[in-house]
């Protein structure tokens, strides 16, 4: 038995030192790789932007090709969340606002709401962190009316805070680019909203004219360029007109639309319906669309609003021929256009309003810069058909470029859209506020 036991110490000794003898070997042989085979190394981190708030989100390279994101780190970014299901292992609940995703590791899955939406890739686990692909963030979070926009080239997320806490971002789910007819917009009076002064004893109570642009057999126009879910410009601003009809009586003000439906109105109506209604203003609502000939048209992207004069650059003519074919819709056609007395007329009333309308111009764009994730193209000038016959301060508002993915997106988020109609208001009862001041005066 002794003798039996120092032959199998003396075996496992010389294993031993054979094993060793490999793994240094093995060792010697990792050591003297060369150094043009690094691993691959993390992709830089994203920024998140809320308000003036950024933080980095951990990227990683998916599993299956593209990046993906850090869930946490996403989520609590962008003001929201992610919590574990307590009941079900690896599935989390996303959550950026009112907008709830539950998503699942090893899934590509993501249930919102009622809608089942696909990721296109895996949401994976690694280094004891949940990741999702980046469509999470530059397709679903836009389109679902979380205020958040995707921008490829800085590498950054940005969320914009909604106006009313009480408006319901997954509207967007319920209400694609078309709109049922005059739907009711469900959404909490903003409490932050300009008010509309007392009036002077005797007068009347002010009237705008809200004119949501196209409809009918006008589709005006569509997008958006590279893919996406399809918008057309009539629907969006239908709907944006509503909500700013809500907010404008909200605010005091008569709101007198011309159209309430998907149905056309020729250019030349549109002011006689205000004209009729002895309006104070006509606000024309309208999406813009990029040059197919640009050299990059599908990045274009930004609001302006115009007023009611001679187009001085090329940009001004194009969005004022853009708009005006809409003509070519009409059947009838008014007789009076081109007689030389009612040409006079036309010219005197309009130019009595035309430093009116740069001003309300300059108010609106001011408004909306302190929501729209876009550039501020400015005020521009423009011979507007629609404009042409309303015998009162009147603009042409284009909200955004639905030929711009992001754009597109924001614009058909309801949250989104009462958020811009909201600041169109507050312009609104700005500048009548401070013509209410001039007439007192």
């Amino acid at each position: 038995m002794r003798f039996g036991g120092q032959r199998a110490v003396q075996r496992i000794v010389r294993w031993g030192a054979w094993a060793f003898g490999v793994l240094g070997l093995g060792a010697q042989a990792a050591s003297a790789q060369p150094a043009s085979s690094p691993a691959p190394s993390a992709p830089a981190p994203f920024t998140a932007r809320l308000g003036e708030r950024a933080r980095p989100v951990p990227a990683m390279l998916h599993p299956d090709g593209g990046l993906a994101l850090r869930a946490d780190a996403l989520a609590e970014a962008l003001g929201g969340r992610l919590r574990r299901d307590p009941v079900r292992a690896g599935r989390f609940r996303f959550e950026v606002g009112a907008v709830g995703l539950d998503i699942e590791q090893g899934t590509s899955l993501v249930i919102a709401g009622d809608d089942t939406l696909v990721l296109g890739r895996e949401v994976f686990r690694a280094a004891g962190a949940l990741y999702v692909p980046v469509a999470l963030a530059s397709d679903l979070l836009p389109r679902l009316g979380t205020g958040v926009l995707f921008d490829a080239e800085k590498r950054e997320i940005r969320r914009f805070a909604p106006v009313s806490a009480g408006r319901r971002a997954n509207d967007a789910t319920r209400r694609p680019a078309s709109v049922p007819a005059d739907a009711s917009v469900r959404a909490e009076p903003d409490r932050t909203a300009v008010r509309m002064p007392e009036s002077r004893p005797g007068a009347r109570q002010r009237v705008v004219v809200v004119d949501a642009g196209h409809g009918g057999p006008d589709n005006g126009m569509s997008g958006p360029i590279g893919g996406g879910p399809r918008v057309y410009e009539k629907h969006i601003t239908l709907a944006v007109s509503r909500h700013l009809r809500r907010a404008l009586e909200e605010r005091g003000v008569k709101v007198v639309m011309t159209r309430t439906t998907d149905t056309l109105i020729a250019l030349s109506d549109r002011g006689k319906i205000a004209n009729e209604a002895k309006g104070d203003l006509f606000v024309s609502i309208h999406v813009n669309a990029a040059n197919p000939r640009w050299q990059n048209p599908g990045a274009a992207r930004g609001f302006e609003t115009y007023f009611l004069a001679e187009a001085k650059t090329e940009d001004e003519r194009r969005v004022e021929a853009m708009e005006n074919e809409a003509v070519r819709f009409e059947t009838t056609a008014d007789v009076n256009r081109d007689d030389p007395l009612g040409f006079i007329m036309r010219d005197m009333a309009q130019n009595e309003h035309l430093r009116e309308s740069a001003r309300l111009a300059q108010l609106v764009q001011a408004g909306m810069r302190t929501v729209h994730p876009g550039p501020n193209r400015g005020v521009k000038q423009a011979g507007f058909r629609v404009l042409v016959t309303a015998f009162m301060p009147a603009v042409l508002v284009e909200i955004g470029f639905g030929t711009n993915r992001n754009e597109a997106a924001y614009m058909t988020a309801s949250e989104r859209q009462a958020e811009l109609a909201s600041r169109i208001a507050d312009a609104v009862v700005r500048y009548l506020a401070e013509y209410e001041r001039k007439v007192g005066g």
